[in-house]
Parts: structure tokens; C-alpha cells; sequence
């Protein structure tokens, strides 16, 4: 039972990671797309953000099915107010990765209205999260 509990929780700290990996580097490219003006440049661009966003997609779901498997089968968190906090940012952070799909699918539209500089901000909410859920994760308030 000890085996099986350190290899989910190994896989889903390593997925968590992919799917921040994708979550830092999409709306960096959403940065590039506001401000491209070539058009190649600009489906080149829009061809690596659905590519990432479909891979980062495919990390999210087992990163977070292994997640529940550590709460609910092994038990880890259990009734913590700690946890109860964390599931919440980690909903907020899943509302973030479709808000990413929305904007992805006004790019592909060409109906983008926000600037650059809105995106380099907007870069900046998964950051926020993560410090926030990792120091839940060790502190467990």
C-alpha cells in the first residue's frame, strides 16, 4: 500500500507540473498572438497554442484524478481545513485553464480585444495560485 500511495502521489506531482508548465506558457504565446501583426507568424503562433493547450489538457485530467485518489482513497487531507482550501484554488485554477480555451478560441476568430500587456498580467494568475496551493500543501493551516 506504501508503494502504491508514493508512485500517485509521484505521478501527480510531476503531472501538476506538466499542466503549470502549460498554464506559465500559454498566455505567453497569448502575448505573442496580441501583438503579431504577420499573418504567417501569427498561425504559426496560433497552431503551437492549440497544440499546448490540447497537451497541457491531457496532463490536467490524471493530474487531477490522481489528486482526488490521494484525498479520498489514501486519505491524505481528509476533513483538513487545509485540503477543503486547497480544492478551492485548484477549482479556480481549473476556471483559469478553460478561461485559456476561451481566449484561445477568440484568437482563432480573430476577434481578440485585449493587449499584451493585459496577457503579461493575466501570466501572472497561475503563479499566484501555485504559491498559494503548494503552501497549503506544506504548511497544512
Amino acid at each position: 500500500m506504501a508503494n502504491a500511495y508514493l508512485w500517485v502521489k509521484t505521478f501527480h506531482i510531476v503531472l501538476i507540473t506538466s499542466w503549470f508548465a502549460g498554464l506559465f506558457y500559454l498566455p505567453r504565446i497569448f502575448v505573442n498572438l496580441a501583438e503579431e501583426k504577420n499573418a504567417g507568424a501569427y498561425a504559426r503562433l496560433l497552431g503551437m497554442a492549440d497544440r499546448l493547450y490540447r497537451f497541457m489538457t491531457i496532463l490536467a485530467i490524471p493530474a487531477i484524478l490522481l489528486g482526488l485518489t490521494l484525498w479520498l482513497y489514501f486519505g491524505v487531507g481528509a476533513g483538513d481545513v487545509w485540503m477543503h482550501a486547497k480544492l478551492f484554488f485548484v477549482f479556480l485554477l481549473v476556471g483559469y485553464h478553460h478561461v485559456c480555451l476561451s481566449l484561445l478560441k477568440k484568437f482563432r476568430a480573430g476577434i481578440n480585444t485585449k493587449s499584451g500587456v493585459w496577457y503579461r498580467w493575466f501570466n501572472e494568475v497561475p503563479v499566484l495560485l501555485l504559491v498559494v496551493i503548494v503552501a497549503l500543501v506544506l504548511f497544512k493551516p
